[in-house]
């Protein structure tokens, strides 16, 4: 089969041809139907080699959807040709966490060697996926794959990082979403959907400026240095209840705490690698911080309905698997307006 792997360190995406995987007991074999494109992947192709906690060469993509091809002995309960969304923050599956359905947050993953697809394991930018565990499978149903593969990350982890910040969204609050990208756009929808917040959308492109109109902003603001007085002057001096930056490079953790109002929640998503700087005197009181990862399977499932209520709307650009080494450059030049969308057998 084909598919797109790391290969080696600081090298490029590539196209390769690999055996096809046979499911072994438990496992889940998906003929791929969709896989998304993330920074994430980027940020994995940019460690160096004593960073890598995996060996190469790893087949990419850790948002995936598929139909059932074929199951291991001892799979029950799943249907041959059943489309399917992949769960992908893969846990232990006993451990106090995984017993809640919070995978993501699994205490024995590094223990026991157990990574994501595309993150570690075998990914879906391939035109077969091995799933470790049925599981990790959550039905689409009738929803489309190619529009709503994306959600499995790039719905989830803005819908899990908002969650825990709701109870601050109160009428007259506002919300603040720093990068309006594959994450970003989905988080505005998300937060109007959930929330009667004034959302204010941050971005240093005029193009996905217009994409935050079109998906929900009440206001958008050029993410540059004048950022963050925009932004209070928006607030009436007050600053955002809640702060939600997908970038998380040092000057947009600068902007979000920068904009950040008394008793806020600053939520630090995008794994750029800035840190807040917090203490009395330098950050709002009783303010907080948080580096939310991913989200739970129940939350997935809760995502996938908000797009099947119509309120979530993914915008996506469509590639081949042939294409998906110019969709990484793409992405790594932000040419990319809401998320890369691969199609391993289209």
């Amino acid at each position: 089969m084909k598919a797109v792997q790391y290969r080696e360190v600081g090298g490029a995406p590539e196209v390769v041809t690999v055996p096809d995987p046979e499911p072994g007991p438990g496992q889940v074999l998906l003929k791929v139907t969709a896989a998304g494109v993330c920074h994430s992947d980027i940020a994995v192709m940019s460690w160096p080699a004593d960073q890598l906690a995996f060996p190469l060469p790893l087949t990419l993509g850790h948002e995936g959807a598929g139909t059932v091809e074929a199951v291991g002995e001892g799979v029950e309960g799943m249907t041959l040709g059943e489309p399917v969304a992949v769960y992908g923050p893969w846990g232990c599956g006993v451990c106090v966490m995984c017993a809640q359905g919070k995978e993501n947050y699994c205490l024995r993953a590094d223990e026991l060697g157990i990574r994501p697809p595309g993150l570690g394991a075998p990914g879906a930018i391939a035109e077969y996926l091995l799933v470790d565990d049925p599981r990790h499978l959550v039905p689409l149903g009738g929803l489309d794959p190619v529009r709503n593969v994306p959600l499995t990350d790039a719905g989830l982890t803005p819908y899990h990082a908002i969650k825990g910040s709701l109870p601050k969204l109160v009428p007259g609050s506002a919300a603040v979403v720093i990068g309006t990208g594959g994450l970003g756009h989905v988080a505005i929808q998300v937060l109007r959907a959930l929330s009667p917040a004034r959302v204010i959308a941050l971005d240093v492109s005029e193009d996905k400026l217009e994409l935050a109109r079109t998906v929900g902003a009440h206001e958008t603001v050029l993410s540059d240095e004048r950022a963050t007085a925009r932004v209070r002057e928006l607030t009436g001096g007050l600053g955002a209840q809640a702060v939600f930056d997908f970038v998380g490079v040092g000057p947009t953790v600068a902007t979000a705490t920068g904009v950040a109002a008394v008793e806020a929640d600053v939520v630090i998503v995008g794994i750029g690698g800035g840190v807040a700087q917090v203490g009395f005197g330098i950050f709002p009181y009783d303010a907080s911080v948080r580096a939310p990862y991913w989200g739970s399977r129940a939350e997935l499932v809760e995502v996938l309905e908000l797009a099947r209520a119509g309120v979530v709307d993914v915008h996506v650009e469509t590639y081949s698997i042939d294409e998906a080494p110019e969709a990484y450059e793409r992405l790594h030049a932000g040419r990319v307006n809401g998320r890369a969308v691969i199609l391993p057998n289209g």
